[in-house]
């Protein structure tokens, strides 16, 4: 299970970093966190823009809503989403780690 962390400018999201991957999307739960793959390199902040981008996608809010709290040079990233419950992102998580056979 993904814990999330409640702040006071938002929400903190633990997640597992997958650079260079032949797909982009959030790919499961690796140790408590977010499994998200990324197309782009992690070369000069690309894979971390794409990461927001994905994640913000993912997660039905604007990229403006979601930044990197920490983890910049790490596959292991905390991202600060804003503008959500914290109830509110947890649903939205779970759905997205369902197997597509039980997605209503």
């Amino acid at each position: 299970m993904i814990s999330l962390e409640e702040r006071s400018g938002g929400v903190l999201i633990p997640v597992q970093a997958q650079p260079k991957a032949r797909r982009q999307g959030v790919v499961g739960e690796h140790a408590g966190r977010l499994k998200v793959a990324v197309t782009a390199p992690p070369d000069k902040g690309k894979a971390n823009e794409a990461l927001v981008e994905v994640l913000a996608e993912a997660l039905g809010v604007k990229r403006g809503q979601v930044e990197l709290a920490s983890g910049a040079t790490s596959t292991a990233k905390t991202f600060l989403v804003t503008g959500v419950a914290r109830d509110e992102l947890s649903r939205r998580i779970a759905d997205l780690l369902r197997p597509e056979s039980e997605a209503g």
